[in-house]
């Protein structure tokens, strides 16, 4: 089985149009239907599965929802011109306090659609010319335009995906 590479690794280049924006914000939308797609029809010994101490199917789930707060702060440093934007808890504490094992999937779920779909909704009153705002990526020590903050959010989202289903298929 081939292994998702580790998140922090990851590089970006940021070479792509800023009019790109409206496929970044529909690519967004869609993480939610996606999630649900993942994780449909499964038992909860599945869930909660955790190889080698590793997150579960149902922690990585709650993981999406616990950075759409840190997501939406970036959104508002972008709109009122920060220089840098707020770093991310990469031991990720949220993610470990919230106990999404001991949680309803249901829930999770919900309230990621809803914070997500807020998220989409924001974007689509932004004015065309704000994606193309810099600020600079903390972790990443570059440059970052609004628009490349959505590709991360959106390659984010699809590193987690991409982990719910190689563990689906480990265990399924």
């Amino acid at each position: 089985m081939g292994e998702v590479p580790l998140w922090l690794e990851r590089k970006f280049k940021f070479d792509f149009p800023a009019e790109l924006y409206p496929n970044l914000r529909v690519r967004l939308r869609g993480t939610p239907a996606r999630l649900e797609e993942a994780v449909r029809g499964l038992g909860h010994e599945v869930l909660m599965w955790k190889p080698e101490g590793k997150w579960s199917i149902q922690e990585n789930a709650g993981h999406l929802l616990a950075l759409e707060s840190l997501w939406r702060v970036r959104v508002e440093e972008f709109l009122r011109g920060a220089e840098t934007l707020t770093a991310a808890d990469i031991t990720n504490r949220a993610t470990q306090e919230a106990r999404y094992n001991d949680r309803q999937l249901e829930e999770i779920l919900g309230a990621f659609r809803a914070a997500r779909l807020a998220l989409v909704e924001k974007l689509e009153g932004i004015p065309s010319a704000v994606f193309a705002r810099v600020a600079l990526h903390p972790r990443l020590k570059q440059p970052m335009r609004l628009v490349d903050h959505l590709l991360f959010i959106a390659e984010h989202d699809d590193h987690h995906l991409a982990r719910i289903w190689e563990l689906r298929r480990s265990r399924s």
